[in-house]
């Protein structure tokens, strides 16, 4: 199974009468005049909380499914990003809505980690997080009995800060701004992971998600479509 991206134009220009007549002042232009809104720094946030980049009013919403430990949909961030932030969501021809399909307790501690900061800073971690799994990830592949028992038994926050301890998300986050009791508060968010497992339940159950990465064109999920090559020519058919 498979598992499952305001250009502000100035110009100086003195106005010069011909003539003997005297120049004139220049018309001082008003701010951001002739600008466009920078849709690959906008993200708002639908209803059910899930983070979107782009014009939220765009013709063509993508919905991607995605996990964090699925190499799969690492592969596609790496091979989508530019294109998709250049050519569909930059002109504002379409957004990016991510939707967390939660397959394991790494995942999830993941996904409360980009759920839970800011919301501008989402797409930022999102992509962090997916372009740097092959390294992050190395800990699942090496760890022991005992380390996969404090992942899975005891109190929840226990539970997400043994992962964030073995995993070296505190260093990870660090280096992004988010200091340790900040990254605490988010790995103790019971309330934002049950959210996060009902959606999950919720893709399976209603959208008929089976695995990721998977995806959505304006509702409608993709039959046969898991990786950029297959997406990307049902995308510019519809964005040309």
């Amino acid at each position: 199974m498979i598992r499952k991206i305001a250009i502000i134009t100035f110009a100086a220009a003195a106005l010069i009468c011909s003539g003997t007549g005297a120049a004139q002042p220049a018309r001082k232009p008003l701010p951001n005049a002739g600008a466009r809104p920078n849709w690959n720094a906008t993200v708002t946030t639908t209803p059910e909380g899930n983070r979107v980049l782009g014009n939220p009013a765009a013709a063509l919403r993508l919905v991607e499914y995605v996990s964090y430990t699925c190499p799969h949909c690492a592969q596609f961030e790496i091979e989508s990003e530019g294109e998709l932030k250049l050519g569909m969501v930059g002109p504002g021809k379409g957004a990016i809505e991510i939707r967390n399909f939660v397959r394991d307790p790494v995942d999830m501690t993941v996904a409360l980690i980009t759920n839970c900061a800011p919301a501008n800073r989402f797409f930022t971690l999102h992509t962090a997080f997916m372009r740097a799994q092959s390294t992050w990830i190395q800990p699942l592949a090496n760890s022991t009995e005992a380390q996969r028992q404090r992942w899975s038994t005891g109190p929840f926050a226990s539970r997400t800060r043994a992962i964030a301890a073995d995993f070296r998300f505190y260093e990870f986050m660090a280096a992004r701004g988010m200091d340790r009791p900040a990254l605490d508060r988010c790995l103790g968010n019971e309330s934002l992971a049950k959210r996060l497992a009902e959606q999950t339940q919720q893709a399976v159950d209603r959208q008929g998600v089976t695995g990721t990465p998977s995806f959505m064109l304006d509702g409608i999920l993709l039959a046969g479509t898991h990786n950029w090559a297959t997406l990307r020519p049902q995308l510019m058919a519809r964005t040309k």
